[in-house]
């Protein structure tokens, strides 16, 4: 009886052991099962994340094609039409019947006010605090699509300073200076035919490879505005006259542009009128195709100067004036000029990474005219032109930070021109900067692309400010030196020694902007920079009029505020 007991309680025990390894058999078998299923569905998740990553890459490939927009610091062009230019089915006449389809019709209005304030403005030759209002109005009109071919537009500007000492100055390039004055003229008046689909048929991504050419009044930026430049900050604007042609679009895997146009000659208080000294030709190409990393834009410019026909300085005022200029002076102004201008430059972003770069490399050749000797006696001489200029930009951009700073550094040259003598028989090696602009060189606008070395640092960021949306800050410090001793300082009045002793030491600079958006039609711009002269600049600048007391540093802030009609 006690047998059967345990040989019962034995087999209980069995099937019990067996039973309980098979449930966790089943159990082990189960999560293994689990586990794989889990591994399949991240391997999936994964998969179709990839998907969405690479459906989003081609949907932005789509949209911008093989462009890739520069990151370097006042470098990006201004766009064609302007930006204060819209559509009219995309501006508040869209809520009328008559304009909710007009998509043909090109309008834009602006009128920008800003208020300067100059301590010791080193572009005069006396120290002094100026206060000058500088008032700009822009109207656009332009015509597209509905006429195809055939396109026009037209866009005019008012542009007046008040103020401001130099007003009623007895120097008339002071008072009327087409730099800040330009009463009621044309920009722009030409007459388009543009075809969106031409014989140079489609890219790769099947963006249509558009064909047009303009006439006429013309003004536009190229490169990275260096060279050629609408000079937005500035109250007047750059215009030629002449004929423009491109093939390709924004969107495209290559681009071509040439030009042949005249520049316009700026009056103050009366119609501008064409420079018929100078004529400017160019090619201009964009490479995109190559490497969704590296955009290549390689160029060719070629101005030529007819000393006989030049009658006007920059300011507009007359060589022939002798109220302004000596018999030497014009003379050393009319001369022949044929100066060619090639390069490269190179911008991208590095794969995988929140670095980008802007490297250009700018050489001039040919030849220049000189007057040398006393008017009667003297005579002109021709010497080769050979000149250079590079800028190299490296940045990164914090993307994941709600700010998304970036931080950059920059170097520039370009070459000055050694001055050996009164009677100098040298080659001319001072870089010509033909068209282009000011800044971001500097923002005092003490700094022009000839005759100086520039580094810096900068900052930019959009701050969340709790009232405001779209602030956008951006500081940064430079240091100038100039490139010959010799040479002038092109923007500081002219201010040179021609024996060198005064050093190369321009000085430093620190500024600060802040821009940030009223509403859809209003948005305010603030500034601030303060210069620090370097052994050039208190040398030679407190020579002027004998001014030995003449401080070596400089402020200038400025408010401005710009409105739109549309």
């Amino acid at each position: 009886m006690q047998l059967k007991k345990l040989s019962l309680a034995l087999a209980t025990a069995g099937l019990w052991w067996f039973s309980t390894g098979l449930a966790g058999a089943e159990e082990v078998t189960a999560a293994a099962g689990t586990q794989a299923e889990d591994a399949e569905q991240q391997q999936k998740v994964k998969a179709r994340l990839e998907e969405i990553k690479a459906e989003e890459k081609a949907a932005a490939k789509a949209a911008s094609g093989y462009y890739v927009a520069n990151r370097s610091y006042g470098t990006q062009k201004e766009t064609e039409p302007p930006k204060y230019v819209k559509q009219a089915n995309k501006t508040w006449l869209k809520d009328y019947d008559a304009f909710a389809d007009v998509d043909w019709l090109d309008l834009g209005l602006e009128y920008r006010a800003r208020y300067e304030n100059r301590q010791n403005d080193f572009r005069r030759a006396q120290e002094n605090i100026d206060d000058p209002i500088l008032l700009r109005t822009r109207a656009y009109v332009g015509l597209k699509n509905i006429l195809d071919p055939f396109r026009f537009a037209v866009e005019v500007q008012d542009s007046r300073r008040n103020h401001s000492d130099y007003n009623d100055s007895t120097d008339r390039r002071l008072s009327n200076d087409p730099k800040d004055i330009d009463h009621a003229d044309f920009l722009q008046a030409y007459l388009e035919l543009h075809y969106k689909d031409s014989i140079f048929g489609k890219d790769d991504l099947g963006n249509s490879r558009p064909f047009w050419i303009r006439g006429g009044r013309l003004a536009w930026e190229e490169l990275d505005r260096r060279l050629v430049a609408r000079n937005e900050w500035r109250n007047t604007t750059n215009t030629f006259q002449g004929i423009r042609a491109n093939i390709g679009q924004q969107k495209n895997d290559w681009q071509l542009e040439a030009f042949a146009v005249q520049p316009v000659q700026r009056f103050a208080n009366q119609l501008d009128q064409v420079d018929h000294a100078q004529h400017f030709y160019g090619i201009v190409g964009d490479w995109r195709g190559w490497s969704e990393y590296v955009t290549l834009q390689p160029y060719y410019f070629y101005l030529k100067q007819d000393g006989r026909k030049v009658e006007y300085d920059g300011n507009g005022t007359s060589y022939s004036d002798r109220s302004v200029y000596t018999a030497l002076r014009q003379a050393q102004a009319q001369v022949d000029r044929e100066i060619q201008t090639g390069g490269l430059r190179v911008y991208g972003v590095l794969p995988g990474t929140q670095w980008d770069y802007d490297f250009s490399y700018n050489k001039q050749w040919g030849n220049v005219q000189r007057f040398i000797g006393a008017v009667g006696t003297g005579r002109y001489i021709t010497v080769d032109h050979d000149a250079y200029a590079y800028n190299a930009e490296v940045g990164y951009t914090f993307k994941n930070h709600s700010w998304k700073p970036r931080f950059s550094g920059s170097y520039g040259v370009a070459s000055g021109d050694h001055v050996q003598s009164g009677t100098d028989t040298s080659d001319s090696q001072g870089f010509d900067r033909l068209f282009g602009f000011g800044r971001p060189w500097s923002s005092d606008d003490y700094i022009q692309m000839n005759n100086i070395h520039a580094a810096k640092v900068r900052a930019e960021f959009e701050p969340k400010v709790p009232f405001l949306n779209n602030v956008k800050v951006d500081t940064g410090f430079s240091w100038y030196h100039l490139d010959d001793a010799t040479d002038r300082w092109s923007a500081g009045n002219n201010l040179t020694d021609v024996t060198g002793a005064a050093g190369r030491d321009l000085g430093k600079e620190f500024d600060l902007r802040v821009r940030f958006p009223i509403n859809n039609y209003a948005s305010l711009n603030l500034g601030y920079a303060h210069f620090w002269g370097g052994d050039f600049v208190e040398t030679t600048a407190r020579k002027v009029a004998g001014q030995a007391d003449r401080s070596d540093t400089s402020n200038f802030f400025y408010t401005e505020l710009t409105l739109l009609g549309f």
